[in-house]
This record gives C-alpha cells, sequence and structure tokens, in this order.
C-alpha cells in the first residue's frame, strides 16, 4: 500500500452495513476526558479534579502547582466536599434512596450548583463546564439549569441565573452566543449571536412562573419583565413576513446558517408561547409590555401562526434544514418545551434515531453531523426528556440508564461518550446535568 493509501485506510474505515451496501464512514475520533468532575475550595474558587485523581470515597488528591504555602487547596478539599454534601439534602425535590436514577441526580444538581456563581464569576453566572474553554455563560445553557433548579425546588437560585441573563440581555432582546461570566456583558470570541436565547429564556422564565405558583414572596415574572418583554419582542421581530418563519441565525450547532434551521424556528415557537402564556396569567405588568411595544393579546396568535408554519415547512420529518437530514433539534417541538407536540414531531423523532446513533449507544446532534463515533450526552438526554414528554417512560428510563453507565468516575456527566463508552471532554456538562433533572421522573 503507497504511503498515501495507508494515509486514508487511517482516517476511513470499510464498513458492510446490514443492507450489504459498502459505505464509508471517518474513523473513530478520540477526544480526551478533561477532568473527572469538578469541586469548589474553600475560597470558592473552581478545582478539577484531574482524572484518575478518585478513590471509593471521591477525590483523594490534586496535583497542585505553585508555591508550597498553597498546598493547603488539598485539604480545603475535605471543607469543599462537606459544602457538596450539604446541597444534597438542602430542601427541594430529592429522589428516595431507592430510585433507579437518584444517584445521578443528586450529583448533577450538585454540579449544577458548583458551576453557579464560583469565586471570579457575579451571581448566577452559570459555567457551561470547567475546562478554560467552557467557563462562559451560554444562554441555552443558563436557561435550561435555571429551569432545572425551579423544577426541583431551588427557585431562588433559577431566578437568580435568570436575573444574570436579563443584565446580559441586549436592549433589542438578542443574545450572544455566549459571554465573559465577570458580569461585563463581553464576548469572549466572533461568534454570531444566536437567535435561539430568546427562546430559551422564555421558556425557563415560564417553568420558574409554574413552579413558584402563588409564592407570596413576589411573582418572580414581574422581576423578569424586561427578559420576558424584550425576548417577546425579538423574536416577533425577528419573523420574515413573507414566509411567516424566523430569519436564519447559528443555533445551538454554533455555526454561520444562510438557511433557516429546525433549532431557531422551534425555539421562536416555545418562546412565543410561554410569552402567551405568561402574558394570559398576567403575570407581566402591562406598562412592561408597552414600553416593549408588544401587544400581549397578539402572542398567542402568533405562536399559532409560527406552528402552522413551522408544520407547513419541516413536516413531516422535521428535518434540520427544509428538505435536509434529521437533527435533535426535533426534540424541541415536544413537551415540556412547547405547550403540545407539534404535529408529527414524535414520530418523527422516533424515527430519526437510527440515523443519530452512535456506537456507543448515544446520539449525535444530527444526523448530518460528522461520523466520528462520538455520543453526545445533551442531545442523548433530550431524548429522554421527550420520551418523559411524551409518556414513554420505560424509553426515558433507558437513555438515563445509559448516561447513569457513562458517568465519570466523580459521578460527573461528561459532554461526549467515545465509540468504546469512554467519558470524554469537559465533565460535567451544565447543559447535560441539567437535562437529566429535568428527565427524571418524580417519585
Amino acid at each position: 500500500m503507497t504511503r498515501g493509501g495507508r494515509a486514508l485506510a487511517g482516517l476511513l474505515a470499510l464498513v458492510l452495513p446490514a443492507g450489504g451496501a459498502l459505505v464509508w464512514q471517518e474513523a473513530h475520533r478520540q477526544v480526551p476526558l478533561h477532568q473527572e468532575g469538578v469541586v469548589r475550595d474553600v475560597r470558592g474558587a473552581l478545582v478539577a479534579v484531574p482524572t484518575g485523581a478518585t478513590g471509593p470515597g471521591g477525590p483523594t488528591h490534586l496535583a497542585l502547582t505553585g508555591p508550597p504555602e498553597d498546598r493547603w487547596l488539598e485539604v480545603s478539599l475535605l471543607a469543599a466536599r462537606a459544602a457538596r454534601d450539604q446541597v444534597r439534602s438542602a430542601g427541594g425535590w430529592q429522589p428516595s434512596p431507592d430510585h433507579p436514577h437518584g444517584a445521578m441526580a443528586r450529583a448533577a444538581l450538585r454540579d449544577l450548583h458548583t458551576l453557579t456563581g464560583p469565586e471570579g464569576t457575579t451571581p448566577g453566572a452559570v459555567l457551561a463546564g470547567a475546562s478554560p474553554a467552557w467557563r462562559f455563560v451560554w444562554p441555552r445553557d443558563a436557561s435550561f439549569v435555571a429551569a432545572a433548579l425551579a423544577r426541583t425546588g431551588h427557585e431562588e437560585d433559577a431566578l437568580e441565573v435568570l436575573l444574570h441573563l436579563q443584565d446580559l440581555q441586549a436592549p433589542d432582546g438578542s443574545f450572544q452566543a455566549r459571554y465573559r461570566p465577570d458580569g461585563s456583558g463581553e464576548v469572549p470570541d466572533g461568534r454570531l449571536p444566536q437567535e435561539d436565547g430568546p427562546g430559551w429564556a422564555l421558556w425557563a422564565v415560564r417553568v420558574l412562573a409554574e413552579e413558584a405558583g402563588e409564592d407570596p414572596g413576589g411573582d418572580p415574572s414581574v422581576l423578569l419583565a424586561d427578559l420576558v418583554t424584550r425576548s417577546a419582542a425579538r423574536l416577533l421581530d425577528r419573523v420574515d413576513p413573507r414566509t411567516g418563519l424566523p430569519r436564519p441565525s447559528p443555533d445551538y450547532w454554533e455555526r454561520p446558517e444562510e438557511r433557516l434551521t429546525l433549532g431557531v424556528a422551534a425555539t421562536a415557537l416555545m418562546g412565543l408561547e410561554a410569552a402567551a402564556a405568561l402574558a394570559e396569567d398576567g403575570r407581566v405588568p402591562p406598562e412592561a409590555w408597552a414600553a416593549a411595544r408588544v401587544d400581549p393579546q397578539a402572542l398567542g396568535p402568533a405562536a399559532a401562526e409560527l406552528r402552522a408554519r413551522i408544520v407547513e415547512a419541516f413536516g413531516p420529518h422535521y428535518p434540520r434544514h427544509v428538505g435536509g437530514r434529521p437533527d435533535a433539534a426535533v426534540t424541541f417541538l415536544l413537551p415540556p418545551f412547547v405547550e403540545g407536540p407539534v404535529a408529527g414531531a414524535e414520530t418523527a423523532r422516533q424515527r430519526a434515531q437510527r440515523q443519530q446513533a452512535r456506537p456507543a449507544g448515544g446520539m449525535a446532534p444530527g444526523a448530518g453531523w460528522r461520523r466520528d463515533g462520538i455520543s453526545w450526552t445533551p442531545q442523548t438526554a433530550l431524548q429522554a426528556l421527550a420520551a418523559r414528554g411524551a409518556g414513554r417512560h420505560e424509553e426515558a428510563d433507558r437513555w438515563l440508564d445509559w448516561l447513569d453507565r457513562h458517568r465519570t468516575a466523580t459521578g460527573a456527566l461528561p459532554e461526549k461518550v467515545l465509540h468504546d463508552g469512554s467519558p470524554a471532554a469537559v465533565a460535567p456538562l451544565a447543559w447535560t446535568a441539567a437535562l437529566v433533572l429535568l428527565a427524571v421522573e418524580r417519585r
């Protein structure tokens, strides 16, 4: 074999599927596990737990660098672990000792508290992960964390997360892809804004409002009126009058887009439905709607019209782009994100699973994602949440079982799982931890 042939063979693997046709697919990609998990030291700063630095009782040693006087951080892990244990028993919903996913749920809640507002960040700032490239605030991830905290009875923490998003949001209602966590509102790079942010924020506010109910401490929607009205105004302004659909924008794939993606269309729908529900319940003062130049009575009809346009354009298969391949965003068209399932979306979700499946048993973001053998835990957890919302509890539990089996040695949920089942990349990932808490059945 020539040198070029050997190189090609190293990149590609010839496989023979059940149908008998020969196809080429990319070789399995290797990604390291950045850390087993993360804890806080006594100052509140994040300290990553290196791979291999765990024992039966959890983290036992950190390889520290720097002057000798900094070695006290190692000892402070005892205090940090004790503080984390307190989170497990601090109010809110707690799974019973015999709950099949109880340990994973408790670890997920613990990690969300650890990643929210550590030293050097502003209160309510949710870091996506512990590794340097993840130590930023994504509006999407923060919205999921707020929803998960609200659903588990930590409404005050959820409110703080959403108040931070309100501070970050631009006056025109837009959100950047991500922000520095210091409260400055600065963005770390040149990524384009993602127009799914307003939809996620509105959905999270609605979840919090539902959980707060008639709380005598006050309706959180009033404190979040600017976030609600600006986000609603942004979604309405982004609708193209020629198509009745949102204009193209990057979505959770974080790639430039010239065509509308299902992810942007679906999050616009969930946002408008959430805004309409908040308006109908009278949770936002009339003067706030007026200041944003939004007629609250028009939100319900606008959401209904958008739902119809999505069915016409993307149905019945609901691909990433019209006429394209399946995408995990089909789950956004199902409860708990929208009022009721969009016509045909649940069938499309189930049909698309085979094309998004990866060797270890998890899912890729979409059928068009690179064939590198890597399962992504957020997209796998989205399947669990959608199945739960559809009443398919056995399926939801199967996905959660898979996630449970692929946690790190500290119990953290990683971002990725390699073809051989090894956890990889950053751990914990806030988005996955939040999704797990939302998908776990309350018992």
